[in-house]
């Protein structure tokens, strides 16, 4: 029987020590926090949006970073394979907006505990407050180097066949994403890419986004340009805080624009009213102010936006506030429904890896062998989860690359 360790406790991890433990192998995983999955704890608002159950190129086309890495990852190990694993072992799952999965429970501690269930029954051996130091490699015949254990931070020494890297990024880093794991790649030869938080909130310039903060905007539309470059246009829901913006549209932003271009002022837009034309606001307006004829303009806008965003649309609109509706001109009420359809927000960088929900950027994968998560550096050493140079859009995307990279990595060691 060989000895395997996984180092790190996450979703990645913990799948990767299941599938190896199914092969036969004595599995160690170490955890240098209290618990496991602290972080698959907190994902989805402490829901956990398991996986996406959209069809295969759903899949692909909602990775950023590296895509065709994980080819035989997702077809080994996909969706509905983590679906069915989580119902055939007690977690009953069901499928939200934008085929979102999700525990029926509501709890994302119940996953964990599915996982801890699993991993107890395949006598899989779990070593907590455990911090490894160092990986320990020795020259080998058949490649410069493999892995024979690792070096704990008391000193000890653990011998291993093979060791399963799956220490996660540098998100969340109070959750232990403290980014050992590039150390780790770095030391035995790998190179890591530059990495940048993702799937995290903008600041923005205007102090009026701040005056917003707590509104949440559902089914608006969001346009970020870079001069006359379109990077961002979507549909959905967003958030006003205390720094500038955050929400489902905004996180999925910060995912889809290039880093370098996340550092500059962007201007982005937000259409308040997107299912109608102008043409057809025009009409509704012209309805409101006639309901609204005698009043002034500030009593007559009640019914088209939340309360919050009354006084910001009032500074902006161009129309003085005390005006009567019916003195209101043509070109006036043609410039407020511009701003309707173009709220402007200047943004000007990402908020830090503390609120992220992922790290962009790893270890490359083109020195890892996508078909079995091994290192083409060092024999007997396997990569997974967010540790490798892989990303993807919020809806349970990254998840399933967590899943897929650890089962692969797991089932494929020797």
């Amino acid at each position: 029987m060989s000895k395997v360790i996984v180092v790190g406790g996450g979703p990645a991890r913990m799948f990767a020590a299941i599938a190896a433990a199914e092969n036969g192998h004595e599995v160690t995983l170490l955890e240098k926090n209290e618990k496991l999955g602290k972080k698959l704890y907190i994902t989805g608002k402490g829901r956990c949006n398991i996986t996406n159950a959209g069809d295969m190129d759903a899949l692909f086309d909602n990775v950023m970073t590296n895509s065709k890495f994980l080819y035989s990852a997702f077809y080994t190990y996909d969706n509905q394979k983590v679906i069915d694993f989580f119902e055939e072992n007690g977690l009953p799952t069901k499928i939200e907006r934008g085929n979102r999965v999700f525990p029926v429970s509501d709890h994302s501690s119940d996953v964990i505990a599915t996982l801890q269930r699993v991993l107890k029954a395949k006598n899989v051996e779990i070593r907590l407050y455990t911090r490894v130091e160092t990986l320990l490699t020795e020259n080998s015949g058949e490649m410069e180097q493999k892995v024979v254990g690792v070096r704990l931070s008391d000193g000890k020494e653990l011998p291993a066949d093979g060791v399963i890297l799956a220490t996660g990024g540098f998100s969340y880093q109070t959750t232990g994403s403290t980014g050992d794991g590039y150390r780790f790649a770095r030391e035995v030869g790998h190179s890591v890419t530059e990495i940048h938080p993702s799937l995290v909130p903008f600041y923005a310039v205007e102090s009026y986004v701040k005056e917003m903060q707590g509104l949440s905007l559902k089914n608006v539309r969001v346009r970020i340009r870079d001069g006359k470059k379109l990077l961002y246009d979507e549909f959905g829901e967003m958030l006003f805080t205390h720094f500038g913006v955050s929400g489902p549209l905004i996180l999925s932003a910060s995912a889809a624009i290039k880093p370098a271009l996340t550092k500059k002022q962007l201007p982005m837009e937000i259409d308040l009213k997107p299912a109608l034309t102008e043409e057809q606001l025009d009409q509704r307006l012209l309805r409101e102010f006639e309901e609204a004829k005698n009043k002034q303009f500030k009593n007559s806008i009640g019914h088209l936006f939340p309360t919050k965003m009354i006084p910001v649309m009032l500074e902006l609109g161009g129309i003085d506030p005390e005006k009567k509706v019916n003195e209101i001109t043509r070109e006036e009420r043609q410039g407020f429904i511009r701003l309707i359809k173009a709220f402007p927000v200047t943004l000007n960088g990402l908020r830090d890896f503390n609120e992220a929900i992922i790290t962009r950027g790893g270890v490359k994968v083109k020195e890892v062998n996508p078909s079995t998560m091994e290192s083409k550096l060092v024999k007997n050493l396997y990569f997974c989860g967010e540790l490798l140079d892989l990303d993807a859009m919020t809806g349970g995307y990254n998840l399933q690359i967590a899943w897929s990279t650890g089962y692969l990595a797991g089932n494929s060691i020797f």
